[in-house]
């Protein structure tokens, strides 16, 4: 870094923790933070136009990093803004022409050991990339706005298919914040619950702790909505976000999802056990079920079971597969409900 980037990132440090500085308001403490992208004179471009842009792409490199940053133009950053709208071109050709389909990947009860339920996972293939993961190409259709769509398609199509399943399997539906900006979408579940046959109380609805941070009243009204149809409510990757128990209070949701990463862990460390057992605790006192995600191991289930989590789900009891072999697996006279 030579002398004038050394001086323009200290300036951007000083803007940084200037308006980090909290204030308050009427009564309230507000926090602001911030981002800045830096495109240099000359260096990085001659024209305004040109400057705004490097400047614009610089910043959203910064917002990527984790935001409360800075981040100077680097010219591989336009081939990564034209790869990303190639993406979002092909995913508009993909929601016209059919590319998506789903897998499901069973819960299983660790009482029973009986598949009492499955998450439907939306998977894309290209025709020229092949596969390409949902880890790359949902963020680009949420910004793009496609979410709305794509989920309704897997609404769906979820439900069509769950609908030809064992009757006291559940089918579990993520659902994007972008979804709950729908006014329409409590009348869309009730038309996938109508066009599919199934009963509304074998859906089961996915929801991270980011969406109950936007607009709280509109969500928790759709909840409510969402439940007089009969549908259960799911928590997912509870304990990774924005975790307040005044969520479990307003909103009695049917069960808490305990994310894969302190499942991944538990065996070994042992504070991600004891989030784990209070998440259960807590859960079980007020009346929800859990699930254990990213389930690998016999320790892990095991574990998980002693702690007195409700159902669990991952590779040590099935990989993600097909609506036709989910329907095979639950047919009866079936050689086995769960690999295990």
């Amino acid at each position: 870094m030579d002398a004038s980037n050394h001086d323009i990132s200290q300036f951007a440090d000083r803007i940084l923790r200037a308006i980090a500085e909290p204030f308050e308001t009427g009564g309230h403490h507000i926090n602001i933070g911030t981002s800045i992208g830096v495109a240099l004179a000359l260096a990085d471009g001659h024209a305004p136009d040109e400057l705004l842009k490097n400047a614009d792409l610089a910043l959203y490199q910064a917002k990527a990093a984790g935001r409360a940053t800075f981040c100077f133009f680097k010219a591989e950053m336009n081939l990564e803004l034209q790869a990303r709208r190639q993406i979002e071109l092909d995913l508009r050709v993909a929601l016209a022409e059919g590319e998506f389909h789903l897998l499901y990947q069973p819960q299983v009860n660790l009482t029973s050991g009986r598949i009492i339920g499955c998450e439907a996972l939306l998977r894309w293939n290209h025709p020229v990339r092949g596969p390409v993961p949902p880890s790359e190409f949902i963020p680009i259709a949420e910004e793009a706005g496609l979410i709305p769509a794509i989920g309704d398609w897997a609404l769906r199509r979820a439900c069509h298919e769950a609908a030809g399943w064992r009757s006291d399997v559940k089918i579990a539906v993520n659902m994007s914040p972008a979804q709950f900006k729908n006014p329409n979408l409590p009348h869309n579940v009730v038309l996938a619950l109508a066009a599919s046959g199934l009963p509304a109380e074998r859906l089961e609805l996915e929801i991270t702790e980011s969406l109950l941070l936007q607009d709280n009243d509109t969500t928790m009204a759709t909840l409510h909505r969402m439940r007089e149809l009969g549908v259960g409510i799911a928590l997912d990757d509870f304990g990774t976000g924005y975790s307040s128990l005044s969520y479990l209070r307003r909103f009695p949701f049917d069960k808490i999802k305990i994310d894969q990463t302190f499942v991944r862990e538990m065996t070994t460390d042992a504070d991600c056990m004891s989030i784990i057992q209070s998440v259960i605790d807590l859960a079980h006192t007020l009346r929800m079920k859990t699930t254990g995600e990213g389930v690998e191991t016999v320790q892990q289930k095991d574990s998980l079971q002693v702690a007195g989590c409700t159902d669990a789900q991952g590779f040590y009891f099935f990989r993600p597969m097909s609506g036709k072999q989910i329907a095979d697996l639950l047919a009866p006279g079936a050689n086995r409900e769960t690999a295990a």
